[in-house]
């Protein structure tokens, strides 16, 4: 019977991701973003697999509907390349927030991220998780501060 009640919560927060996924269309349609339904049902399966292979739960409103509303504007990310570039965006935010030992709040690791994907990552994912976010990590670890400037020393 637990087990029964464990798969039926699980189906149930699938379908609300989903449900939120949906209504952030009305959003990134007006920055030529939109993700079909079936875009959307892999986006919020990998969610469940990224939290578990992250030894993360979570209660309430997912990362994704967060991620889409504060990445939907970027430059760098366009109909092609929607889908992966949000699938990468998620691991990358729940592996650095292990990372950081939960120490950065949600908001501030998605506002970080945004600010140097956009930044001096220029859209490169890859150069957001080797570098800026590994800083950023063992930054906040060690009591380090915080440094938001990119090479030239502007401040982002």
């Amino acid at each position: 019977m637990e087990h029964n009640f464990a798969l039926e919560l699980i189906n149930s927060q699938k379908m609300q991701a989903m449900d939120e996924l949906r209504e952030c269309n009305e959003l990134t349609i007006g920055y030529g973003l939109q993700l079909s339904e079936h875009q959307i049902k892999e986006l919020v399966e990998k969610r469940f697999a990224a939290l578990e292979e992250n030894g993360r739960i979570e209660f309430g409103q997912g990362i994704l509907k967060k991620l889409v509303a504060e990445f939907c504007d970027s430059p760098y990310i366009y109909q092609k390349i929607y889908e992966d570039t949000l699938l990468e965006l998620q691991d990358c935010f729940y592996y650095f927030k292990n990372e950081s030992m939960d120490l950065i709040s949600d908001d501030e690791l998605i506002s970080f991220m945004k600010r140097h994907f956009d930044g001096v990552c220029q859209g490169s994912l890859e150069y957001l998780s080797g570098t800026s976010l590994e800083d950023l990590c063992r930054n906040t670890r060690y009591g380090y501060e915080i440094d938001d400037t990119d090479i030239y020393g502007h401040s982002f």
